[in-house]
């Protein structure tokens, strides 16, 4: 038996449904560029059936507000495709009508909302021998070096999940890192300014995430984070500020071998600063007139669960050939979302 988990950042799903969770197959406008409703939907029913995965966290999955439930709707997204993946659950909502939520298989997995830490007070907590706080409450952490700690409070609390799968405990922690893009502006001294506060905000919510997953490790847990971390070696000049990226920050690099984390796609961009690597997201540049890739998406384990050989996967629609052998998913990957899945495949 595999049990095969996968992440998949579905570019703002939440707007593929009504407020009763239903799915909206109209001819209506998506919030992706020029695809309808419709064609989004049937593009994620056929990625997610390809997909056949055992569980699959969704970044950006729908909003879990007092008129929206996230869970309603994947539930009813599954019903419609006909998906084996068809309940769902989330942790701590966000502000931002994108959630973390994780559709899964009920026969082959059970499932609970597990998160860790102590709830800070509204000031937040430091880092230190007491552990990371709880991942809905705030940070102390010196984000500009000043000496100074200041506030740091995750716009999309990771989803801390306990998964058992026959004889299998894991720890899973669902991962959508700040963005480090300033949208919307013009100003080069601003461009400038707001992509390093947002650089030192990604960075201290990979520390926090760090010291959870040591808190893990500790205990000998078996750990797998996934997500999409918008970030990764090399990624942008401003990375050179700060000598790492949050994603070299969540591998634990440097640290003795039982204490990282390891995912082979991290690592080839790591040792591949120029020529081939790996990416999992596209992206229109309207300047340049075409389109830019980029590795955001992981899916990291620990030392115990990478030495069993499990098989990554990014599905990427023209550098895989078995997609490209196959026009249909690969023309869905392309319409269902900005960022491709990526899997694992635990023997």
């Amino acid at each position: 038996m595999t049990l095969r988990l996968a992440t998949y950042n579905v570019e703002w799903m939440n707007a593929l449904f009504d407020d009763k969770g239903q799915p909206v197959a109209t001819a209506e406008l998506s919030a992706r560029y020029n695809i309808t409703k419709a064609d989004q939907l049937a593009a994620l029913g056929i990625v997610f059936t390809a997909l056949n995965a055992d569980g699959i966290m969704i970044i950006e999955a729908p909003d879990q507000s007092r008129k929206r439930s996230t869970t309603a709707a994947l539930e009813a997204f599954a019903r419609m495709c006909g998906l084996r993946t068809r309940k769902a659950i989330i942790g701590f909502a966000s502000d931002t009508e994108q959630e973390i939520a994780f559709l899964y298989d009920p026969d082959v997995i059970r499932v609970g909302h597990d998160p860790q830490g102590t709830p800070a007070p509204a000031k937040g907590a430091p880092l230190g021998p007491g552990g990371a706080p709880r991942f809905d409450t705030g940070l102390r952490h010196d984000i500009n070096a000043d000496g100074v700690d200041e506030l740091v409070v995750f716009s999309k609390p990771p989803l801390e999940l306990s998964v058992t799968a026959g004889a299998r405990n894991l720890h899973l922690i669902g991962v959508h890192a700040k963005s480090k893009i300033p949208h919307g502006v013009t100003n080069k001294d601003d461009f400038r300014r707001i992509s390093i506060e947002n650089r030192r905000k990604q960075l201290a919510e990979c520390h926090w995430l760090r010291a959870r997953a040591e808190e893990h490790l500790t205990r000998h847990d078996s750990l797998i984070v996934l997500g999409d971390f918008n970030d990764g070696p090399g990624l942008d000049r401003y990375q050179r500020l700060f000598g790492q990226s949050g994603v070299e920050v969540m591998l634990g690099l440097g640290l003795p071998r039982p204490n990282r984390l390891y995912d082979p796609h991290a690592f080839l961009a790591l040792n591949q600063r120029a020529g081939l690597r790996p990416t999992s997201a596209r992206f229109w540049l309207a300047p340049q007139n075409c389109y830019f890739e980029a590795l955001l998406d992981y899916i990291m384990v620990s030392a115990d669960l990478f030495a069993e050989g499990p098989a990554w996967r990014i599905w990427h629609p023209f550098n895989d050939p078995r997609i490209a052998a196959v026009p249909e998913l690969q023309a869905a990957i392309l319409t269902g979302s900005d960022h491709f899945p990526v899997t694992i495949d635990l023997p």
